[in-house]
């Protein structure tokens, strides 16, 4: 071997071994922050939440009072920018020139936990995607021989973020490839999967539960009908959501005055949660609630209009908390709406068809169908819904409903919060 050739060997081998080493460090900060702020939130969503249905007058005051803290935050702390969500990292990957600034990673944590834990009806994976891609890009800046595995580094922050939060690490890698990256080279496998691996041995270490404890027996062929027409629905609430978080935010930027904004924002927020508590933060105790007593639950019409006001009010408030500068996207209102539309389907066609579908199977695929079609990505979707159940018992109506609620809302609308710009309709 020559000596050029043995030069450019160790080159590569060093470069590879650069590559391992901060591969390793993006894992291991990107899920432990995504753990702290997960563990963080749902601690004090659950004290505040509590504090709220004792006194209902906090919730007045704990929205109007979260959305001017994090305003103030911005305005002094976080150098006046706006964040813009999952945005900022299609600007990144998308040039070679916009990196994530570093104090994306304490403003998106504080930014997401304040919104969630005062009541703001969205929830912290945005926040936690968007902090842990922060991480892979200031990785990517620390040394030239990363300038060109830019989105890769980047990627490796979301996986190991998900990851953490959803203790589901194929989630992980396909949410990178699925909605961020959308192709796949040599280096972006070596970073994701080291990444993911570090990020998911510390959820282990850590013995992080799943977020729902659900026991899963069967399904039936017989159900697959309502499988389909679960996905259609799902669809169309997908886009409903997406609509609405577009037009709140189109309508709010014509304000301009900041707290103008906070006050509507509040206003909106306050009057839903009074008509329905269960909008409060992530709405996933109100999951949790929904699978406990789904099985002994019979149809009546009060429960059926407060299920329907719940589905038509969380898109509604999400837009709200979101476009009067709450911190967060729609993962979690996704899985929200998701879980209560298909425990409204599973009920009616109990109740008026005989179907004797079961509910909880109905609220599990429900979540992961609004999710598919909201971010038009449904393999991430599939795994990321076993992952929050540990459980694959339905991964094949899953996988049915996913594709279907995919399919529906590209039809009727070809967008996403993430991929709409106004300069694509004109």
């Amino acid at each position: 071997m020559n000596t050029t050739a043995r030069i450019k060997k160790n080159y590569r081998f060093i470069k590879f071994r650069k590559l391992v080493i901060v591969s390793v460090l993006i894992g291991f900060l990107s899920a432990f922050l995504g753990v702290i702020l997960k563990n963080a939130t749902e601690y004090y969503e659950e004290i505040f939440f509590h504090q709220a249905t004792i006194n209902p007058l906090f919730l007045v005051i704990f929205p109007v009072f979260g959305l001017s803290i994090i305003y103030f935050l911005r305005e002094y702390l976080f150098k006046k920018k706006e964040n813009k969500g999952i945005k900022e990292i299609f600007e990144s990957t998308n040039s070679k020139s916009k990196n994530l600034p570093s104090y994306k990673i304490p403003s998106h944590f504080i930014n997401g936990l304040l919104t969630v834990v005062f009541g703001g009806s969205t929830g912290i994976e945005v926040s936690t995607v968007v902090a842990s891609a922060t991480i892979g890009s200031v990785a990517q800046r620390k040394q030239n021989v990363f300038r060109q595995y830019k989105t890769e580094l980047i990627c490796a922050g979301i996986a190991a973020g998900i990851t953490a939060i959803f203790s589901s690490p194929i989630a992980g890698i396909l949410f990178a490839i699925e909605v961020i990256s959308r192709k796949v080279t040599r280096a972006f496998l070596l970073s994701n999967l080291i990444a993911v691996a570090i990020a998911f041995g510390l959820v282990f270490l850590l013995d992080e539960k799943p977020l729902f404890a659900v026991n899963i027996t069967t399904w039936h062929l017989k159900a697959i009908p309502y499988f389909i027409l679960l996905g259609i629905l799902s669809g169309l609430n997908s886009v409903y959501l997406t609509r609405s978080v577009l037009f709140f935010k189109a309508q709010f930027t014509r304000i301009k005055i900041p707290y103008f904004k906070i006050i509507i924002g509040s206003l909106i927020l306050s009057s839903s949660l009074f008509l329905f508590p269960q909008l409060y933060g992530e709405g996933y105790h109100a999951i949790k609630t929904i699978f406990v007593s789904s099985n002994e639950m019979s149809l009546t019409f009060p429960l059926a209009l407060t299920i329907i006001g719940i589905i038509i009010l969380k898109p509604i408030v999400t837009s709200a908390t979101l476009a009067s500068g709450g911190d967060g996207g729609v993962f979690a209102p996704s899985l929200f709406m998701g879980a209560f539309l298909g425990l409204l389907l599973a009920l009616v066609t109990n109740t008026y068809f005989n179907a004797h579908v079961i509910p909880i199977n109905f609220i599990i695929m429900g979540m992961a169908a609004v999710l598919s079609a909201s971010i038009h990505a449904p393999f991430t979707s599939i795994f990321l819904v076993c992952g929050l159940t540990n459980d694959y018992t339905l991964f094949i109506p899953i996988l049915l409903v996913c594709l279907i609620s995919k399919y529906t809302a590209k039809m009727i609308y070809p967008f996403t919060v993430y991929s709409y710009s106004p300069s694509l309709i004109k």
